[in-house]
């Protein structure tokens, strides 16, 4: 083709055609540009193409992630609510001076702590290659909200409760009890004494605060994880 162009372009110079010469290079020139511009719309579109196809892919994957985070998370929460539960219950006994066996299985789903690890291993690819990969942005807001706000706090909460446990409740169960098995039972030496003292009694009010606090921010996580799986079926319809 291009050893076509020159022939032509030769041939016009040879006949002395001056005027036509640079109208058909006007034209060679045309051409060339339309060339470059419709293969910069083919590569434009192949690039689009295939960040089209990373975002399905990436968000399947974040969804199935959430997925896994709210399954683990439900679990959780319902442990902190029963521990919760359990916390108002052996008040009420306590108050009554019901000193019963109930207690020493009801201590056992409260002296404990929660965990929990949000899989955002999907989230991280996300971001390294860039999160306006995405092309909805109240999908975008929502992810940046969940994984670099809300899960923050989580885990400060979830954190709050483990530091209580470690530092308020462990020097308890090796001094005052007598038996401990983790979120099955708590039997202190002597339970009277134990729960006549106001200092057990404001222990098990605080880190019942302190649940309370989790139980939140965990219900929080739980809607955005929702509202995030909704957004990405959405968007992937």
């Amino acid at each position: 083709m291009i050893k076509l162009f020159r022939n032509i372009r030769q041939n016009l110079l040879m006949e002395n055609k001056t005027s036509k010469y640079f109208k058909y290079a006007i034209g060679e020139i045309a051409l060339v540009m339309i060339g470059i511009l419709l293969a910069l719309q083919v590569n434009n579109w192949n690039e689009s193409r295939k960040i089209k196809a990373f975002e399905k892919e990436i968000l399947t994957l974040i969804d199935q992630n959430l997925e896994r985070d709210y399954a683990l998370l439900s679990i959780e929460r319902f442990k902190t609510e029963e521990a919760i539960t359990y916390t108002e219950k052996l008040l009420e006994q306590v108050a009554l001076k019901n000193y019963n066996d109930s207690l020493n299985i009801w201590m056992g789903k409260i002296i404990c702590f929660e965990r929990f690890k949000s899989q955002s291993s999907a989230f991280e690819v996300l971001k390294s290659k860039g999160l306006d990969v995405v092309s909805d942005n109240e999908l975008q807001l929502a992810l940046i909200s969940y994984y670099d706000e809300s899960l923050f706090k989580l885990y400060e909460s979830l954190n709050d409760v483990l530091s209580s446990f470690n530092n308020d409740w462990i020097p308890v169960v090796k001094t005052e009890f007598s038996d401990f098995k983790w979120s099955e039972y708590c039997e202190p030496i002597d339970s009277k004494t134990f729960f006549e003292k106001p200092a057990s009694i404001v222990m098990f009010k605080l880190f019942k605060d302190n649940r309370s606090g989790q139980l939140r921010k965990m219900d929080s996580s739980l809607g955005e994880i929702q509202n995030i799986r909704r957004l990405i079926k959405s968007h992937l319809q």
